[in-house]
């Protein structure tokens, strides 16, 4: 009878110190649900002169899924730019070209650092320089973003549209 009362007893606390620490993860997941969806749609590449790096650029794909058979909705992404030596990189000039599947952009329009898009995104720096770049729809579920800068070389981004492990291994 004692050993059974100790038995709950001990199954009650644990049971009780579980939830409490579930309920707080759950409540600050919650919290930031926006910005680790985010983090999820977002990759980074460097581009290096002589082992340093010289190029950062970080692309957020705003895709939200849609189940409709005929969506030619345009693919949007939010690009950040940091160049070495520069306040401020060009996305798209002379020097510098961004490409989504070998299509180039419908629009590219610079974003302040106090906009409120940038507030649910990770990898958000003071140095670089924000764009919010529009391309044209793509049919294809992976989409490659191409940046080429003709002083340090070409950096790729792979992004789905649908859940990557979905993709086969050769779709990278």
């Amino acid at each position: 009878m004692v050993r059974s009362c100790l038995s709950f007893i001990a199954i009650a606390l644990l049971l009780g110190c579980t939830s409490k620490q579930e309920t707080d993860l759950i409540q600050g997941y919650s919290e930031k649900v926006t910005y680790h969806k985010q983090l999820q749609k977002t990759e980074k590449t460097q581009l290096y002169q002589d082992n340093v790096t010289k190029v950062m650029l970080t692309a957020t794909y705003l895709y939200t899924p849609n189940f409709e058979n005929n969506d030619t909705r345009d693919e949007v992404f939010i690009v950040g730019l940091s160049m070495e030596g520069k306040a401020s990189g060009a996305l798209h000039s002379e020097e510098n070209t961004l490409t989504l599947n070998g299509k180039k952009a419908k629009e590219i329009k610079a974003l302040s650092l106090k906009d409120e898009r940038l507030k649910d995104l990770s990898f958000v720096t003071p140095w670089s320089s924000y764009y919010l770049v529009t391309f044209p729809h793509e049919s294809n579920k992976k989409i490659t973003l191409l940046f080429e800068s003709k002083r340090y070389g070409k950096g790729t981004l792979h992004f789905a549209k649908v859940a990557k492990y979905v993709l086969t291994k050769e779709a990278f």
